[in-house]
């Protein structure tokens, strides 16, 4: 089993940054793939980043290119999404999610391990 746990959300101006954090407990990072998602207010929950198994491979819906990133340092079993120049846009409760399916995917069936979310609120 892995526990994910979510931490750095808060409350910034539209065109300010945060990074969340995501930690594992119960076994290591090492070998999955890991990824954010978001879930905006009243909406469904959506992909927002995916970083493969060495770290060698990352990719970002379109709304968030350029503007986010995400990393992993499985030293500290940790992964990361920076987020810079935030938008009205990108409210919502942030999710890590950890697992061993097709790298890059950007669907939530393909992982099997899921944090309990951060909320990020971006005032206009």
């Amino acid at each position: 089993q892995v526990q994910l746990v979510e931490t750095g959300g808060g409350v910034v101006q539209a065109g300010e940054s945060l990074k969340l954090s995501c930690a594992a407990s119960g076994r290591t990072f090492s070998g999955y793939g890991l990824a954010w998602f978001r879930q905006p207010p009243e909406k469904d929950r959506e992909f927002v980043s995916t970083i493969n198994w060495t770290g060698s491979r990352t990719r970002h819906a379109d709304p968030v290119k350029g503007r986010f990133t995400i990393s992993r340092d499985d030293a500290k079993n940790t992964v990361y999404l920076q987020m810079n120049d935030l938008k009205f846009e990108d409210t919502a409760v942030y999710y890590c999610a950890a697992g061993r399916g097709p790298h890059g995917s950007s669907e939530m069936k393909d992982y099997d391990y899921w944090g309990q979310g951060t909320q990020v609120t971006v005032s206009s």
